[in-house]
This record gives structure tokens, C-alpha cells and sequence, in this order.
């Protein structure tokens, strides 16, 4: 879902708002009710009051029963009386005996009493024979919700205050935990540990901050791609500057000491060609690695483009036969004309250059659904099947021998380091096409030879 982030804090909040509500209303209702009684030794006093009333009406007189309601009003600073409840009917009227039995002058002990009501009520204690009452102010000291201020504030200030600290708490853990992962794996990153991952996986989630990570983990893996391959470019165009700069000692030794001048100067303008075409191959392979590039500039038609390569390469390999089958016209869109025809130059070239002499390469060009197949078959020997993905990397060679076969002599060979094929395969990568290889086998199941199949898009859209 779009935004899950927020859909899933809006959830959150809106839940935590709502239970925020009902627990303060309910936990406001309780502790009112709850401090809305009497207390149960206040309640026992007022009960033992109404009986000593009685017990002195009965056994001293109403004399004594007045001295005592002065000294208990003296006493609970209140109004206290005895009354009878002589309720006489006229005008045909009639008590109901419910009415009789439910009657009552003031409020019996153990009812609610209203807490926001400022004059304290009247509490009754009737007699055991019903026929008197005892009836006392409820004295300031026994009234209930002396902490209801207290309590007021708690539930009003301290329990919102403490319910949104763990509404926040949750909320922060929810959002901090994808970003601490972030954080240690961006800290671990950067101090070189180029194998570090969030591993989205990991985070049972899915919403912005796992997209996130997710985008991370991308970055990690295209920078240590970008690192590692660099880190090899270098140690192996390091490795492969070594044979050019000791022949180049070497000559140089040789024109010092006038042997063979002649022959020296010419290895000189060999060797400083061979690494002028190592590096700037190397460079131009770093800046495909690099930049990704999309190159769509341009629109020909690739058909003129194969033909061209093909005259060329004809004419550097005489002692190779060369043979096309390939359409009339085969329009390329937004594709790159440059690179596409080095790839192509360089397949080519790199087939004749390992089949034998007045053997035949093969480049046929055909229609697909998606645009075109170039394939480009020679008859050499093959590449090991466990080597056919190994042929497109960097500096890879099947056998390094082959770097000395070259039909001119004094001549360097074209990109004999192994990078023609790596190169090849980033410039059509970079047209939107892909590029494979497979051998070639006879009837006999014999290797015969090497096809490289090359797709390219007739409208490339990257």
C-alpha cells in the first residue's frame, strides 16, 4: 500500500487518542464514584450515634436526649435532631404500605453523596421502631472526595501525560528501529566494510522506511560493485603494464648500447602502442562500469553498419575468409552508433583472430520480435563450457598464449588483454541489447568452433 508509513501512524495516533479518551472519562467516573461514599468507620459513627439517641430516649428521657444533640453538635460542629415521622392521610387519601416502608426524612449512610454540592446533606438513622428518626448534618469531617482535587489533577495532567509518553515512546521505537539498522549499517559502510546490508528481510515490514533500506541496500551493492571492480581494474591493468614497461627497459637498454637500433625503436612504438590501446580500453571500460550509461542518440541503419566493420576486417585478415547473410536494411532508434560498432568490430575481429587460416567466420543477421539478432560464429577453438560467462569480465583470458599470434608482424594485437569481449558487452548493454556465447560442436559432438549472439532492440527506450 501507498504511504503504509503514514496510514499505519494515523492508526496509531487515532487509536491511541481514542483510548486516551475513555480510559481518562472512565477512570474520571470511577474515582468519583468510587469517592462518592461515606466512609465505612464514618458510617459506623453515624450508625453508633443513632443508637445512643435511642438508647437515651428510651431509657433517660428527652431531657438527657437534648443534652447530648447539643454536646454532639458542639462536638461535630453540625445540626443534629430527634424526630417522629407521623405521616397522618386526610381527604381520603391512602399510603401505600411501600411508600410507608421506603420513607425517609434524610439519606440513609450508605448512599452516594453528590460531591459537587456545596451544603452537606442531611443523614437519617431511624430507630428500631421506625417510629423515630435521628437526623444529622453530615459533619464536614466525614464528607467523602476530600482527595477529589487531587485526584483531578492526576487524572487530567498526569495520565494524559504519562499515556501520550508511551504513545510517543511507541511511535519513536516504531519509526527508530529501521533507522538505527540504517544508521549502524551506513556507519559500518563507511568505515570500509563494503558487505554491509540493512537486509530488509529482517524488518518484518513494508512501508517508506523499508523502501528506504531497501534503496540503501541498492546503493551499498552498486558502490561495492563500483568499488571491487575498480579495485580489480587497477590490479590487473597494474599487472598487465609490467610486461610492456620491462620490454620497454629493455629496448632502451638496447639503443644505449646501439644493439639492433633499429629493432629496438621498433619495439618502443610496439610496446608504447600496446599500453596506449590498454589504457585507454581500461578507461573507457571504467566509465561503463562507472556511469551506467544509456546511450540512445542516435539512428541508423545497422545493416550499413555490419558492412563497413566487415570491409575492414577483410582487409586486416586477408588469410581469413569472411562471409555475411545479412538483410537489406535493419533501422536501428535511439541506440549509439559508436559504441555498437566497436562491440561488433570487436567480436568480429576477435573471431578471426582465433580461426585458423582460410577458415570461415559467419556473421548472419536476422529479425526478432524484439528488434535484431546479430550472431557472429567462428571456427576456432572454442572456449571451455565452464568459461562461456567468464569471457565478458575484465582482463580474462582462456589462453594467454593466443596474445602472440598475430598475422602482422610488429604489429600489436587489438585488445589482446581480454578486454574486447568485457567492453563489447557494456557498450551493448548500454543499447539496451545483451550479448551471450556458446560453443560450437559437429556431428560428432567435437568443439569447432565459438558463436556470440548479440540482441539488440530496433527501438531502444531505456
Amino acid at each position: 500500500m501507498k504511504n503504509m508509513l503514514f496510514w499505519r501512524l494515523c492508526a496509531i495516533i487515532g487509536l491511541g487518542t481514542v483510548v486516551l479518551f475513555w480510559a481518562i472519562d472512565w477512570l474520571t467516573n470511577h474515582t468519583e464514584t468510587s469517592m462518592s461514599f461515606i466512609a465505612k468507620e464514618h458510617q459506623q459513627q453515624l450508625l453508633e450515634y443513632g443508637r445512643q439517641a435511642e438508647n437515651i430516649l428510651q431509657n433517660e428521657g428527652e431531657n438527657a436526649l437534648a443534652v447530648w444533640l447539643k454536646e454532639l453538635q458542639r462536638k461535630e460542629d453540625t445540626w443534629a435532631a430527634v424526630v417522629t415521622s407521623q405521616i397522618t392521610p386526610f381527604a381520603d387519601s391512602i399510603l401505600s404500605e411501600t411508600f410507608t416502608e421506603q420513607f425517609r426524612l434524610g439519606r440513609n449512610v450508605e448512599w452516594k453523596i453528590h460531591l459537587y454540592f456545596q451544603q452537606n446533606p442531611t443523614m437519617e438513622v431511624p430507630f428500631s421502631d421506625s417510629s423515630n428518626h435521628f437526623l444529622i448534618r453530615l459533619p464536614q469531617r466525614m464528607r467523602p472526595g476530600a482527595m477529589l482535587t487531587y485526584a483531578k489533577i492526576i487524572l487530567q495532567i498526569a495520565l494524559p501525560l504519562i499515556l501520550l509518553s508511551v504513545l510517543s515512546f511507541i511511535l519513536y521505537q516504531h519509526v527508530m528501529r529501521p533507522l538505527r539498522r540504517l544508521e549502524s549499517t551506513t556507519k559500518a559502510f563507511s568505515e570500509g566494510n563494503f558487505d554491509a546490508r540493512i537486509n530488509v528481510s529482517q524488518l518484518r515490514r513494508n512501508d517508506e522506511l523499508t523502501r528506504l533500506a531497501a534503496t540503501f541496500d541498492q546503493m551499498a551493492e552498486r558502490i561495492s560493485q563500483l568499488i571491487n571492480n575498480q579495485r580489480q581494474l587497477l590490479a590487473d591493468l597494474s599487472h598487465e603494464l609490467r610486461t610492456p614497461l620491462t620490454r620497454i627497459d629493455m629496448a632502451v637498454d638496447f639503443l644505449q648500447q646501439q644493439i639492433n637500433p633499429q629493432q629496438a625503436i621498433e619495439r618502443l612504438r610496439y610496446e608504447a602502442n600496446t599500453m596506449r590501446n590498454l589504457v585507454e580500453d581500461t578507461l573507457t571500460l571504467a566509465w561503463f562500469n562507472t556511469e551506467s550509461p544509456r546511450l540512445d542518440s542516435d539512428s541508423f541503419d545497422l545493416v550499413e553498419l555490419i558492412q563497413v566493420i566487415c570491409d575492414d576486417a577483410r582487409f586486416e585478415y586477408p588469410n581469413r575468409k569472411l562471409s555475411t547473410l545479412l538483410p537489406e536494411k535493419a533501422l536501428i532508434t535511439h541506440s549509439s552508433q559508436l559504441s555498437l560498432g566497436q562491440a561488433i568490430e570487436n567480436i568480429i575481429r576477435n573471431g578471426l583472430r582465433h580461426t585458423p587460416e582460410e577458415s570461415t567466420v559467419q556473421v548472419s543477421l536476422s529479425k526478432t520480435d524484439f528488434g535484431f539478432e546479430l550472431a557472429i560464429s567462428d571456427q576456432g577453438p572454442g572456449v571451455p563450457e565452464e568459461l562461456l560467462t567468464d569471457i565478458f569480465k575484465p582482463f580474462f583470458r582462456v589462453d594467454k598464449a593466443r596474445l602472440s599470434n598475430s598475422s602482422i608482424p610488429h604489429k600489436p594485437p587489438i585488445r589482446g588483454f581480454g578486454l574486447g569481449l568485457a567492453l563489447a558487452n557494456r557498450q551493448v548493454a548500454a543499447v539496451g541489447g545483451s550479448i551471450t556465447a556458446k560453443n560450437i560442436y559437429t556431428a560428432n559432438n567435437e568443439l569447432c568452433g565459438l558463436l556470440i549472439t548479440i540482441s539488440l532492440p530496433s527501438k531502444n527506450r531505456n
